[in-house]
């Protein structure tokens, strides 16, 4: 009898409450934002394929090009104010197909319908939702040459070379492009002419593989609406480059005026090819100096990889300093440019990562989440569907709640093996003779 009492004691020292915790009354009620890994890995083929929020990995792509699922979605979803932002995308896609010139209606209804089948099939739409204000962006960029010039503001001349006067007493582009050199001119031409097109791409790419899931959604929309926003400005606020005011001076300013390669004509000299002497001399937006995107892309580059990859902070300084020197020293952009670039891009980027962007967790790639945590204030949030990783709830599970099952799972295995009854009617029992003692 006493070996009895000595068994008891070791087995009641756990958490208290612990019986209480799990019964079948209080399992039945346990919140499904918990998420126990355990539950959902060996559940059976019907339970993954039933219901419309089947159990399924945070990191997992959709495979279906059943459009009807998608309806369902949307039949099923709880819209909310962050939604708002696809009415003002269709606005901005809608608007770039009406002013394109010359009117093809069938061509244009085509290409918006094609667009849409890929928002509409899962398999497509994981990708090209997220990434819809990028297209979006191109779109307006491009088509923003035939928005008529009688309703255009004023190109602005002046306006820039004085702000770099009071804020900075003298004109950087003018200086930094004073002296040239084929060897800098090579330098320059690394982060402004190839930089900043391929490395969106390849920041994409990294993000994927070995940042937290919903993280490259973010980005892209980040990047999206960023660029919109400042060309935006650029055509509500045109102001000419510093390769104006080496060409012309502070004369008056005319749409329909060609605009320059500056610095990048060298590029095409040295290679004897035409890189961006016709594209930069027949640009959409030739007087949109004023914010740099190419500081902007760079900054917002570098805030998403810092924040997910924070050994990567000393490139990501020096990159951002190397394209900021290169734009001014190829004559393209003033030093006010850069800042309002930046000024952009870090504002977009503080208020997703306050709200929206998942936090990373050290070490893992991205199929090694078992939860995902949203927001810099790190509260349980839900990572939502249109981020286009499909219908996958999850939330950081509760530590105390998995310790206790734990707990559960290895009385039950022990029980199993011996041969002996379940700890709690043994419990029970050893009460019983307690008090009989």
């Amino acid at each position: 009898m006493q070996q009895t009492n000595t068994v008891v004691e070791t087995e009641t020292q756990l958490p208290l409450g612990w019986r209480e915790r799990l019964s079948p009354s209080k399992l039945k009620t346990i919140p499904g934002r918990y998420n126990l890994p355990r539950m959902f890995s060996h559940s059976s083929k019907q339970m993954r394929e039933s219901g419309p929020n089947p159990a399924r990995s945070i990191s997992a792509l959709q495979t279906s090009f059943k459009i009807t699922d998608t309806f369902e979605l949307l039949r099923t979803r709880k819209w909310s104010v962050f939604d708002v932002q696809h009415l003002g995308l269709a606005g901005f896609t809608i608007f770039s197909l009406w002013i394109i010139d010359p009117s093809a209606p069938i061509i244009k209804t085509l290409a918006a319908l094609g667009y849409l089948s890929l928002l509409f099939m899962p398999i497509t739409r994981q990708f090209f939702l997220p990434s819809w204000p990028i297209w979006t962006y191109l779109l307006y960029f491009f088509s923003s040459r035939f928005i008529p010039y009688d309703i255009r503001p004023d190109i602005l001349v002046k306006v820039l070379p004085a702000l770099e006067d009071i804020l900075y007493g003298v004109s950087f582009s003018n200086v930094l492009s004073a002296w040239t050199h084929p060897v800098l001119d090579l330098f320059a031409w690394i982060p402004y002419g190839l930089g900043h097109f391929g490395l969106p791409a390849i920041c994409s790419v990294i993000m994927f593989i070995f940042a937290a899931p919903g993280t490259l959604p973010m980005f892209a929309k980040s990047f999206g609406w960023m660029s919109v926003l400042g060309v935006s400005i650029q055509l509500f606020f045109p102001c000419t480059p510093p390769w104006y005011e080496r060409l012309h001076g502070l004369e008056p300013a005319k749409y329909g005026m060609q605009g320059s390669p500056a610095g990048l004509a060298r590029i095409d000299a040295l290679f004897g090819i035409d890189m961006y002497t016709t594209s930069f001399t027949t640009a959409p937006v030739p007087f949109g100096a004023f914010p740099s995107l190419h500081a902007a892309d760079a900054i917002l580059e570098a805030l998403f990889l810092t924040y997910c990859f924070p050994k990567l902070k000393g490139f990501c300084l020096f990159y951002v300093c190397w394209i900021c020197w290169a734009t001014m020293y190829l004559n393209h952009h003033y030093a006010v440019d850069l800042l309002g670039g930046g000024i952009i891009a870090y504002s977009i980027f503080a208020v997703v990562r306050k709200y929206w962007l998942p936090i990373q967790q050290p070490g893992k790639y991205r199929w090694e989440y078992e939860y995902v945590e949203v927001g810099a204030t790190k509260k349980n949030k839900t990572l939502d569907e249109e981020l286009g990783y499909g219908p996958v709830g999850v939330t950081k599970r509760s530590t105390e709640l998995s310790d206790e099952f734990t707990v559960l799972d290895s009385f039950v295995h022990s029980g199993s093996s011996s041969g002996s009854s379940s700890p709690i009617s043994s419990t029970r029992s050893d009460k019983s003779d307690r008090r009989r003692d």
